[in-house]
């Protein structure tokens, strides 16, 4: 049994990470903090493009989905890259769409999905006890929301609220709004986005905590102390190795949930790369030192990430509390 992606798997991925480093990510994501989505939305209508949220979607409403493995490598290069955005939210969304047409309630996958997949519209969404701010509202061309059985377009949004990551921007949807669907198929149609708003979510912070782990690499290279490369010294080499390990036994989680895409293989993959991620921020934060601490360096942007991407969608009880269900 082959346990590697494909030629074809690998080399989207080297695309995205081509094309993601030719964009300086790093300012588009100062900019969409700022509340500048103009760099952020030319980069979203790049990645459709590249056919990134196609991926979610299917083939009857023009996407080239489901493909778990290919979203599992899109986003983990989108976390690797910090890209700002609601991109799980709109993979849940098009997910939850997809769903509910499957059971028969096709009329909103008809309006919604073609412009999700061709990247012209962007969605947030929350959903009933799995936290109550959408993501980007304010960029967002869909706010959904799933209040019991009913889904909704909410009409709008409340203030902007602080968050640990100011590209991370959330607002409360207003309550009530067109109504799209009701009954049972939105309660489960629900669940299953959830469980894709993990996956895509854990993707996204095991692609965080390695770009936090070849950064300091890079840094512990350079900087010099007692003569010598921090990086020669022996504690240091140790905290890295620790941190390297903890991404490497997350990312097989990943995608076996991808091949999987069951709640509890899915709840594994989150706790996983969401712990790991963090690790390796606390890493990074230790070995740079001071410098750590400052805005101005790009470092921040990735630091600031992996706590939140550690709690969204599933926090660490939440997601061991699945596990333990099982299947």
């Amino acid at each position: 049994m082959r346990f590697l992606l494909t030629d074809e798997q690998a080399a989207f991925g080297r695309s995205l990470d081509a094309m993601l480093t030719a964009a300086d990510t790093p300012s588009v994501v100062r900019a969409w903090a700022a509340g500048n989505a103009v760099p952020g939305n030319a980069l979203w209508a790049r990645l459709a493009e590249a056919g990134v949220f196609a991926l979610a979607v299917p083939e009857a409403y023009a996407g080239v989905g489901p493909l778990p493995v290919e979203l599992a490598v899109a986003c983990v290069e989108l976390g690797r890259h910090a890209v700002p955005g609601p991109v799980v939210e709109t993979v849940a969304a098009a997910v939850l769409l997809a769903r509910l047409a499957e059971d028969g309630e096709a009329g909103p996958a008809k309006r919604l999905l073609p412009a999700l997949a061709a990247g012209a519209a962007k969605a947030t969404l929350t959903l009933q006890d799995c936290g109550p701010y959408a993501l980007d509202a304010d960029s967002a061309t869909y706010l959904l929301t799933v209040r019991g059985d009913e889904l909704r377009l909410a009409p709008g949004y409340g203030a902007l609220q602080a968050s640990a990551d100011p590209a991370r921007r959330l607002y409360r949807p207003e309550p009530g709004g067109e109504l799209l669907a009701s009954g049972p198929a939105v309660t489960a149609a629900a669940a299953y986005a959830a469980d894709h708003a993990s996956f895509a979510t854990a993707a996204q912070a095991l692609g965080t905590g390695l770009a936090l782990l070849d950064r300091t690499v890079a840094y512990v290279k350079q900087r010099t102390q007692f003569g010598t490369t921090i990086g020669g010294f022996q504690a240091v080499k140790h905290r890295l190795a620790d941190t390297l390990i903890g991404l490497e036994f997350a990312r097989p989680l990943l995608f076996g949930a991808a091949l999987s895409m069951i709640s509890a293989d899915i709840a594994a993959a989150k706790l996983t790369a969401g712990e790991a991620a963090y690790a390796a921020a606390r890493t990074a934060l230790q070995l740079h030192g001071a410098v750590g601490y400052t805005e101005e360096l790009d470092l921040s942007l990735w630091l600031r990430k992996a706590r939140p991407l550690r709690d969204a969608w599933g926090t660490p009880s939440e997601c061991r509390a699945k596990v333990l269900a099982g299947p």
